[in-house]
């Protein structure tokens, strides 16, 4: 089975896309798998992991899931995870997996650097929800910050086109044969090139928050490409 990717929507939705597919992966795992579950279960179990993840009630605060949902996703995540931790190794071999001909090392790890909210190297509940709430029920904005949390790889509040060729070359060789037609050497940097055309307002070098929201929300397929994260569970 081959992809193919269009020149425009791999420069600015193909990250989105690959978010998608690893919110698709974790439904694979059992991990977001919402359902119904026993209304005696009043909280979070709590006593049989090493990390104990936040109140209930804090996480609903800080999510858009319900009571139910937290539950159900608390409980894919323990089976899946039992000390209530995911290092990073453990994440890109999962994350492997999903893409066997291609090398999705250096993209898991940008990946989960971006679910890493406080940069201990692990990937608590409690971030996975956080992140996982603005992808699945989050506003537009708040989905476009993440994404540009993703790309912006030094955290310093600017993409530069260093931090962008890296995501591209990530991207290209997490899809190895399954790219088509063919890329070739110098389309990362290309595509680099475009986006920051129409990123770069200023033209100053770097792409600001302000700069990456406003030409995405005027850009027809990354906001239809927003519509991707509907209804997922």
């Amino acid at each position: 089975m081959s992809v193919r990717w269009e020149t425009e929507g791999l420069q600015t939705v193909g990250i989105v896309c690959l978010v998608f597919m690893f919110l698709k992966l974790m439904h694979l795992l059992g991990l977001i798998d919402i359902t119904e579950t026993d209304s005696s279960d009043s909280d979070l179990e709590l006593s049989t992991v090493r990390h104990q993840p936040e109140g209930l009630e804090q996480l609903q605060a800080q999510t858009k899931f319900t009571k139910k949902e937290l539950q159900s996703l608390y409980r894919g995540f323990k089976n899946e995870c039992p000390s209530g931790l995911v290092d990073e190794d453990t994440f890109k071999n999962i994350y492997s997996q999903f893409f066997p001909q291609g090398d999705a090392t250096t993209y898991a790890h940008f990946l989960f650097n971006a679910f890493d909210i406080d940069r201990n190297g692990s990937i608590r509940f409690e971030d996975f929800v956080i992140g996982l709430s603005v992808l699945l029920r989050g506003s537009v904005t708040e989905k476009l910050n993440w994404a540009f949390n993703l790309y912006d790889i030094n955290k310093d509040g600017y993409i530069t086109k260093e931090e962008m060729l890296a995501i591209m070359k990530s991207i290209y060789d997490m899809m190895g044969r399954y790219t088509y037609p063919s890329v070739r050497d110098d389309a990362p940097s290309e595509h680099v090139e475009k986006f920051f055309q129409k990123m770069d307002r200023n033209r100053d070098g770097v792409v600001t928050i302000d700069e990456f929201i406003e030409t995405c929300q005027k850009d027809e397929n990354i906001m239809s490409s927003m519509q991707l994260f509907e209804n997922v569970i």
